[in-house]
């Protein structure tokens, strides 16, 4: 760069022996030619080493030589050889004896060879693939702003005349640096050879300039286009490779594995020096307005690169929390549960990433403070050291603060985990809880630990109120000591304008400092609570991948197989073997049966087999891929097509033999779309029988070599039970050829094996082919002996709906008026025979007539969040305490007000022989404002705090209000993840997020107000911005409003997803792992994530968007209040100016923070919103009718009446059940038979009014049900389904769910059912805590506790739907005698397809697509020879 003519001489040098102020210092000629010269290749040279490494490291391809480059080459080659110029002139002028000055050689020198490297720059970041550049961009900025402010000056002063070389050199020189600026500016084409393959829709980051990424205007498009219309999925970015899941996750894998005050003071300066020229005055605005901008963009780029930070470790720990799930061993799995893995996912990883916009608060707030002191000592000397005194004094207050609270906010977290546990296995067995009418019970249960959870919450709150205050008194008391001691302590010391406002500026960002602090250490704390919970989740024991030794080789024929040799198992290492000396060993092709009693242990072997137990002793081998049926089906949220073919290659043709061979073919046949009919959540839309013949199928699709069958007749009739055996997995079906392990109670199949396996309290008491065991009449013969009738062992398929049944004895069911291909969860209608339903496919949200019911993807409202939502959580807050509130925060921002102006008054006061007179009385009078104002923040913190508190306790009841009394069918429909959703991301959004966004939105609103006032007081002309500039930032508000709440829909519709996904996997992580599948499951999880992350990334853009335009709006009032106040500089006191200028600093950042706080408000108020998808639902029949037909005695008797009854699922769809007529006598046992879906479950559920009459009705006692309350029917009837099901607590509470009974009578249910000893056995007996789902009890053990369960209720009515399919045929006869004494009685129900347990019953009603045909004795339908007779044929009977 060409210097001047003249050196830097005379009095215009800085020289500290001059008496001029400092502000003349920094803005004379000489100081602004120096810094143009040296600040621009200073940056440089600093930051152009690192930018080189940088791009060393983080190429992206190579860029063409294109028009703008060959445009930036020319300009820096001819700034090149102008610099070159000035250095050839200077030595030419020293060769011909002209004296120079050293600077006119060094500095062309200095310029020439940074201008050098900045070429070389750029050709570095062509081939590097560097389209925009922020570094040269700043150098070029530079490059011209300095020299041309300096170059300016020179002209002014006349200073180029004596020399036209330099004078042209240096207009040209910033001629050709302007150019290159604007070049900078631009953005060059993509690589030829991106290293990122192209995406559909890539971010438009890439395609930005500089200042396009600096102020984020390339998000415009997308928050104009939100604005004008609803967004939608085409609207989103392609997710870039470096935030995407399978990059991040892997990442994180390894690495867990391996363990402005400056500028206002200068300014305050020349407004207290008359003598100053205004030109000074407007250059001071201008710099005061560039540097608050600067520092806006600084801040807001750093806020946009956390916020992609917090994006990409949600992104990888979601993916680690997920492979955990994978791994998990049965242990853990049970010491988990489905709301705890959700509640990781969802608070937990959001806690944790909160923490990184506040984590750098904790020590850069210890910077900020040692620069205000030091600054503080400089201006005021000694009295600066009382500032340090009173700050650290309360240091020790907020540590112990600090404690208390981490205590709290653990026990919060516990108790929100039980609340979420519970919460999840009420909704996901809501068909058992209001079977039996005990949706009050488990709600007082869920609300009391919702009270608990709170109270941790309210205690957390206020101890974080203190924590806030206590900061905010530290600091008033710092400046009120400062003032005090500075004022009255020496005689010469006076409060002047600078001292006073340059000083409240300190303590303003000091106060800045001090108030992020509390809400660093707030967010630490938490982070670090929810770090610990996701640490200890990590930490679970895994499954042992060294347990089997698995080879992918398939076996030869009579080659082992699959062996154990002296294999001891347990559930984990610290628990008691369940499986002791084992020996097996299976040949290739053989069919291996494995029977035992009920705990016998025969669930664990197949356990044993696929490495789930602990092994304590021995090896287990097996070679051949494996397939595996569990005993309790396990069916994914998907199409019928994906849930067989399970992440295979499709193939149509054995697709269809293997759905026909499982007896599913006529059910798919009616489906509405077929295979690709989408399955309700947890199979909800299926039978029992329909899911164990799907999980079936989707082994036998596999084609593997050992397949490994847990139980899969069980929920089978007989008829179906024959034919899949048959068809499937006898010495003829699909499977045969293969190894195959059967756990089975059908005894019938046992001649048809190769090999039995008899096992005994965990130990195999004998095995061998079938006959050689009869001969040795050991434990076989025993088993045998205790089934009276050993060939009629089918089990049953039970289900309270129905499903058409085909001729040939299969499911089916017919399409809905929906059509086909719709590909939506739709209700499974009749057939067109009238035939029962019984697989459910759901309706669509769309349809009219399920307006307002979410179906399986959450329901989603458009634009911006309506007024009636803020309504809603206003009155769920109260009228009076919102008053309460708003009267607290104005009164802590008058008493704030009117301290800054007293101070500004107290500036203002004369000097009488330098010192103040009314000193003292001016710090009491601050002193005691400044106490009402710390004592108005506590209150109006902590009530706001409580208040939502009080709303979110509301909003919650209300939630699950809006949910628990919805008719069974909605929760079919409903995938439980979306309802986890609400109960645990939503819910603690309203909980923590939207108190925290009230109380900013009065802090900052308030503020806004008071800092309004302060323009408006000291510089009136300034008040003329406010409006437009109020305006402006609604109508940037308004813009943005739209797409943020769209966004934030989106986001949380699919993080359902996620949590969907996560829970759907944590309960069949067995499976994934048995069928090797875990690799595909990652996948699918990943890209659930990556369209998550699709959403939030263009959210946190948009938020950065936002901020900056509203900051450099901002920006524009200070440049106002300055420029006003030269203006007025000769009517104005510089404390008034000091006042004005402050509040308008301060205004800039309470304004954006204000309209920010607005925005993330209505961000969160989305979860109200959300909260309240559920109130328009159908809701059931009341529970209680205050006049009821029903006595308090009622039923006395039992005897029940159909009179032409019948039911349908919806409205529109045909008939289920129709014209059921009979009476059943009191105390008459009733058994009820019928093919699979012939509406025998569906006339139970009709009697406890789980589906209302469509006709007719029901009678009992003679009193019409109709009539009668829900709770008030179901606790007089006893039902017992088939799906056994406990939840989490204990054993007492799970057997007395309204806690009406003594522990006597619990022990002597116990003892009817044959469970007293095991539960006496048991840690704690009745006190044992059972795990989600009674994860740690053997299923027939649960099924046993049901039935126990039902015993204790003593009711006159029970209906038993299959209840002993689950238990070994011998258990089963002694549970049959032990309910005939204890309901000998009552009014029995009896459904079953073992024909064999209706034999006994007085009288049989025989049910066939939806209609009563056959009624009478056994005897009496037998010799009828009818359907019954059939039936009794099928099962060999006859």
């Amino acid at each position: 760069m060409a210097a001047s003519a003249e050196p830097c001489v005379g009095q215009d040098v800085w020289n500290e022996t001059e008496p001029e102020p400092t502000a003349l210092h920094l803005l004379n000629v000489c100081f602004l030619k120096t810094a143009g010269v040296w600040v621009p290749p200073m940056y440089l040279w600093v930051l152009g080493p690192i930018y080189l490494l940088y791009l060393h490291r983080h190429g992206q391809g190579y860029l063409r030589m294109s028009l703008l480059f060959k445009a930036k080459l020319v300009l820096g080659l001819a700034l090149i050889i102008l610099c070159t110029s000035s250095v050839s002139v200077a030595l030419w002028r020293i060769q011909r004896g002209t004296p120079q000055a050293p600077e006119f050689l060094i500095h062309p020198t200095v310029w020439l060879t940074t201008m050098s490297f900045a070429m070389f720059l750029i050709h570095t970041e062509r081939k590097k693939g560097v389209r925009a550049s922020g570094v040269l961009f700043g150098y070029w900025l530079l490059c011209f702003l300095l020299p041309a402010t300096s170059a300016a000056q020179l002209t002014l002063q006349g200073g180029f005349r004596s020399d036209p070389f330099y004078h042209l050199s240096t207009y040209l020189c910033l001629s050709l640096v302007a150019a290159q600026f604007v070049l900078s500016c631009l953005v060059d084409h993509p690589p030829f050879f991106p290293e990122d393959p192209q995406q559909p829709n890539p971010c438009p980051e890439a395609e930005a300039s500089f200042p396009s990424r600096v102020t984020f205007w390339w998000v415009s498009g997308l928050v104009w286009r939100g604005y004008r219309r609803t967004l939608g999925p085409e609207d989103l970015w392609s997710l870039s490779r470096e935030n995407s899941s399978e990059e991040l996750v892997s990442q994180l894998e390894r690495e867990w594995t391996r363990n402005r005050s400056a500028a206002q003071s200068l300014f305050l300066e020349f407004m207290g020096n008359p003598t100053t020229p205004a030109w000074k005055g407007y250059l001071l605005a201008v710099l005061m307005f560039l540097s608050a901008s600067l520092q806006s963009l600084l801040e807001q780029y750093y806020m946009y690169r956390v916020k992609v930070l917090q994006m990409r470790i949600r992104t990888a720990i979601t993916g680690l929390v997920y492979r955990k799930v994978l791994v998990l061993s049965s242990t853990s799995r049970k010491a988990s549960a489905v709301g705890d893995v959700v509640n990781l996912v969802s608070v937990d990883v959001q806690r944790l990433i909160d923490c990184f916009i506040y984590l750098n608060g904790l020590w850069m707030t210890i910077i900020w403070m040692a620069i205000c002191f030091i600054y503080l000592w400089q201006l005021l000397g000694l009295s600066a050291l009382t500032a340090i005194a009173v700050f650290m004094s309360l240091l020790p207050l907020n540590f112990f603060i600090t404690k208390k609270r981490k205590q709290h906010q653990q026990e919060h977290m516990m108790r929100k985990d039980s609340r979420a546990r519970l919460t999840s296995s009420v909704m996901g067995n809501m068909k058992m809880v209001k079977s039996h009418g005990w949706e009050g019970a488990f709600l007082e249960r869920i609300l009391r630990i919702r009270s608990q959870e709170l109270g941790a919450l309210r205690t957390s709150n206020l101890l974080f109120s203190m924590s806030l205050v206590s900061f905010q008194v530290s600091t008033f008391l710092v400046a009120l000591v400062l003032f005090a001691v500075h004022t009255l302590v020496a005689e010469e010391n006076a409060m002047d304008a600078e001292k006073a406002f340059v000083t409240l500026t300190v303590l303003t960002i000091l106060n800045k400092a001090q108030a992020f602090l509390p809400f660093s250490i707030n967010s630490v704390i938490q982070a670090r609570v929810s770090l610990d919970r996701l640490a200890a989740f990590l930490c679970l024991e895994e499954v042992d991948p060294g347990a089997v030794n698995s080879s992918p080789s398939r076996c030869t024929v009579g080659e082992t197989c699959v062996s154990i040799h002296d294999g001891t198992f347990a559930w984990s290492r610290e628990s008691t073997p369940c499986l002791r000396r084992i020996n097996l060993t299976v040949p290739q092709g053989r069919l291996v049966a494995v029977v035992g009693a009920v705990g016998a242990g025969k669930s664990s072997l197949l356990s044993a087999l696929l490495g789930e137990l602990s092994k304590v002793e021995g090896s287990v081998s097996i070679k051949g891929s494996v397939a595996y049926v569990p005993q309790e089906a396990w069916v994914q949220h998907t199409s019928v097509e994906e849930n067989v073919c399970f992440r295979q290659k499709l193939d149509p043709l054995w697709l269809e033999r293997v759905l026909e061979a499982c007896a599913l073919w006529p059910d798919v046949s009616r489906f509405p779309a077929g295979v690709h009919t989408k399955i309700g959540e947890q199979g909800m839309s299926l039978s029992g029988g329909q899911k164990q013949r799907l999980s079936l199928a989707r082994a036998v699709y596999r084609k593997a070599a050992v397949y490994l069958l847990d139980d899969p007749l069980a929920a089978l009739d007989a008829h179906v039970g024959q034919h899949v055996f048959n068809q499937v997995i006898g010495p003829s079906g699909l499977l045969h050829g293969t190894t195959r392990i059967l756990v089975t109670h059908v005894l019938h199949v046992l001649p048809q094996a190769d090999w039995i396996v008899v096992l005994e309290d965990g130990a195999i008491a004998e095995m061998g082919p079938y006959q050689e065991l009869l001969h040795r009449k050991g434990a076989l013969v025993r088993l045998l002996d205790a089934a009276s009738h050993p060939g009629d062992s089918g089990d049953g398929e039970t289900e309270l709906m129905t499903e058409a049944k085909d001729p040939r004895g299969s499911a089916g069911c017919e399409k809905r008026t929906g059509g086909p291909g719709s590909g939506r969860s739709m209700k499974l209608a009749p057939g067109k025979d009238g035939a029962t339903s019984e697989a459910q496919t759901g309706a669509a949200l769309d349809e009219p007539e399920w307006a307002g019911q979410p179906a399986a993807e959450d329901s989603m409202r458009n634009g911006r969040v309506k007024a009636t939502m803020y309504l809603t959580y206003l009155r769920a807050v109260g009228a009076p305490l919102c008053l309460y509130v708003l009267f607290l925060f104005l009164c802590q921002q008058v008493a704030s007000f009117c301290s800054s102006y007293w101070l500004s008054l107290w500036a203002d006061d004369p000097t009488v022989d330098g010192r103040q007179t009314q000193a003292a009385l001016r710090g009491s009078i601050f002193g005691l404002l400044g106490c009402l104002q710390a004592l108005g923040l506590f209150a109006s913190v902590a009530m706001v705090l409580l208040a939502g508190i009080r709303a979110s306790s509301l909003l919650f009841q209300r939630l699950l209000w809006d949910v628990v009394p919805s008719p069974i069918g909605f929760f079919e429909r409903t995938p439980l993840g979306n309802l986890l959703n609400h109960f645990s991301k939503e819910t603690d959004t309203v909980d923590v997020d939207i108190p925290d966004k009230v109380r900013s939105l009065l802090i900052y609103g308030f503020g806004l107000l008071e800092a309004i006032l302060a323009i408006t007081v000291a510089t009136p002309l300034a008040a003329v911005a406010i409006l437009p500039l109020v305006a402006l930032y609604a109508g940037l508000q308004s813009l943005y409003a739209a797409s943020l709440c769209q966004l934030r829909r989106l986001e949380s519709a699919r993080h359902s997803r996620v949590c969907s996904h996560v829970a759907e996997t944590f309960q069949g992580s067995a499976v994934v792992r048995a069928f090797q599948a875990q690799r595909p499951f990652v996948a699918q999880n990943d890209a659930y994530v990556d369209e998550s992350q699709r959403v939030t990334f263009p959210r946190l853009v948009a938020e950065r968007w936002l901020v900056v335009n509203l900051e450099l709006l901002g920006k524009v009032l200070v440049l106002v209040a300055a420029t006003c106040a030269v203006l007025s500089k000769a009517h104005l006191s510089a404390g008034l100016v000091g006042f004005s200028v402050s509040a308008a600093l301060q205004m800039t950042q309470t304004l954006q923070w204000a309209v920010r706080s607005w925005t993330d408000l209505e961000s969160s108020i989305v979860s109200v919103e959300r909260m309240k998808d559920y109130d328009r639902t159908p809701k059931e029949a009341p529970w209680r009718l205050p006049t009821c037909a029903a006595q308090s005695s009622w039923p006395h008797s039992g005897e029940i009446e159909f009179r032409n009854f019948g039911l349908r699922y919806h409205p529109e769809l045909p008939l289920a059940v129709r014209g059921v007529s009979l009476k059943i006598h009191a105390g008459e046992k009733v058994g009820i038979v019928g093919r699979t879906g012939a509406g025998k479950s569906s006339l139970a559920g009709g009697l406890v009014r789980l589906l209302e009459a469509a006709e007719g009705g029901i009678w009992i006692d003679g009193v019409p049900i109709a009539h009668v309350g829900l709770h008030t029917l179901r606790s007089r009837i006893t039902i017992i389904p088939q799906d056994s099901t406990l939840f989490p607590g204990s054993l007492r509470t799970n057997l007395d769910v309204l806690s009406e009974h003594t522990d006597e009578a619990i022990w002597e249910a116990l003892e009817t059912v044959q469970l007293r000893a095991v539960v006496a056995s048991l840690p704690g007996q009745l006190q044992y805590e059972c795990a989600e789902q009674g994860h740690n009890l053997s299923v027939g053990q649960k099924q046993l506790l049901c039935l126990a369960r039902a015993l204790l209720r003593k009711t006159q009515i029970l209906i038993l739907d299959e209840a002993t399919a689950a238990v070994d045929p011998g258990t089963e006869l002694q549970m049959q005698a032990a309910l005939g004494s204890w309901f000998a009685r009552c009014t029995v129900l009896l459904i079953a397809h073992r024909l064999r347990s209706v034999m006994d019953c007085a009288r049989v009603l025989v049910m066939d697509k939806g209609q009563l045909v056959e009624s009478g004795s056994p005897t009496q339908l037998l010799a009828q020879q009818g359907l019954f007779y059939r039936l009794a044929q099928e099962s060999g009977l006859v």
